[in-house]
């Protein structure tokens, strides 16, 4: 396992049944959580906040929304909005897209992390979580092919298996693993990190 690596960021991508498996994740951080968290969660264009608001109140690091040109943090959970691609851009900022869908999703997993790849390379965590689709497959392997770490969600513990299995399928993947083992993991990358 490579929790003793730095981490400069982690990205998450999710679907159907996302939100359990998330709780399940983020419980486990502290407030102070220090390296930034980014996530694309698929779902409808007219859902503006519930998701945020539910784990919020389950969690006690940082839920919200990222903002257009927004400044990303530790200490922090980011949301794509609904019905907007969420980008990293080269200054370490946010920004948001109206661009088609990708894999038939806006948000797309796939746009975050291939984008995020380019800026974090190989100090990059990228974990993919149930649903439906492949959306977010292509990114896990440019993530791998610049050095960054991956994990999949163990299929047989995602309500929809098919996402954590198309990432898999692609061979980038190097840890397979059920979300509250992903939540241990995420609390041990904290000993070699701090907020940047």
């Amino acid at each position: 396992m490579d929790q003793n690596k730095t981490f400069d960021a982690i990205v998450i991508g999710a679907s159907a049944g996302g939100l359990y498996a998330m709780i399940n994740i983020f419980k486990q951080l502290p407030a102070n959580y220090p390296i930034p968290i980014i996530v694309v969660q698929h779902r409808s264009k007219d859902e503006r906040s519930l998701l945020e608001e539910v784990l919020q109140q389950k969690c006690s690091v940082c839920i919200k929304q990222a903002d257009e040109k927004e400044v990303i943090a530790g200490g922090c959970v980011y949301f794509a909005p609904p019905d907007y691609h969420l980008l990293v851009e080269n200054d370490g900022t946010f920004s948001l897209s109206f661009d088609p869908p990708v894999n038939y999703s806006r948000p797309s997993i796939d746009v975050l992390f291939e984008t995020a790849a380019d800026v974090f390379k190989e100090r990059l965590l990228a974990i993919i979580l149930t649903g439906a689709n492949a959306d977010g497959a292509r990114g896990m392997k440019k993530i791998r092919k610049l050095g960054g770490t991956t994990i999949a969600q163990q299929p047989d513990t995602a309500d929809y298996p098919e996402m954590p299995k198309a990432a898999i399928n692609t061979g980038a993947i190097q840890h397979i693993l059920t979300p509250d083992a992903i939540g241990s993991f995420l609390r041990e990358c904290m000993k070699n990190n701090t907020v940047w």
